[in-house]
């Protein structure tokens, strides 16, 4: 139960500090302020505990490039028709999406 009751309490706390670091972001940087909180509340190792150092950096690095190249996988994944409208699929699509992601 102690168990319990200390992970609730530890995941308050650092969703307090995952709330109040996007409340201080958003007045510099409003659009990486929801990938950055949802990135930092994911910081966390295989047993639980947050992640801190240069792991929790490296993590955070790699989390914020993949929120980025997922907002690019979307606007791609829209433009992936042929010239009949039709969408794309198998190998057009997935050379089209890796010219189309290099780009933008």
């Amino acid at each position: 139960m102690s168990k319990s009751a200390f992970a609730v309490a530890g995941i308050l706390f650092f969703a307090n500090m995952a709330f109040a670091q996007t409340s201080a972001s958003s007045t510099t940087n409003t659009a990486a302020a929801p990938s950055a909180a949802s990135c930092e509340a994911k910081a966390v190792s295989k047993n639980g505990k947050p992640l801190a150092g240069a792991a929790k950096n490296a993590f955070m690095k790699k989390c914020e490039a993949s929120a980025a190249s997922g907002d690019k996988a979307v606007a791609c994944a829209a433009k992936a028709v042929d010239k009949n409208g039709k969408p794309l699929a198998g190998a057009s699509k997935s050379s089209f999406m890796k010219k189309c992601e290099a780009t933008n």
